[in-house]
């Protein structure tokens, strides 16, 4: 292993962390049942929600380049 495959492992890790850290207003059953369809609606996020989607956003983009990085690089 060299050290782009680590900082992949490090964001990946990192990245389901802030995914689960999130907080979602809308009921599984709706998004299934397509009952009330607001999924897409402009709703702003603010304090705490608006740092997890940003470092959400940063640790997605830090794990695709690692590993497109990774693929490429001589062993």
């Amino acid at each position: 292993m060299i050290w782009v495959d680590f900082i992949a492992i490090i964001s990946g890790v990192l990245l389901i962390t802030a995914v689960l850290l999130q907080s979602s207003q809308d009921d599984i059953k709706d998004a299934f049942s397509g009952e009330k369809s607001e999924l897409f609606k402009n709703k702003k996020t603010r304090g705490f929600e608006l740092v997890l989607v940003r470092a959400t956003l940063i640790f997605a983009v830090l794990l695709v380049a690692s590993v497109l990085l990774s693929n490429n690089l001589p062993r």
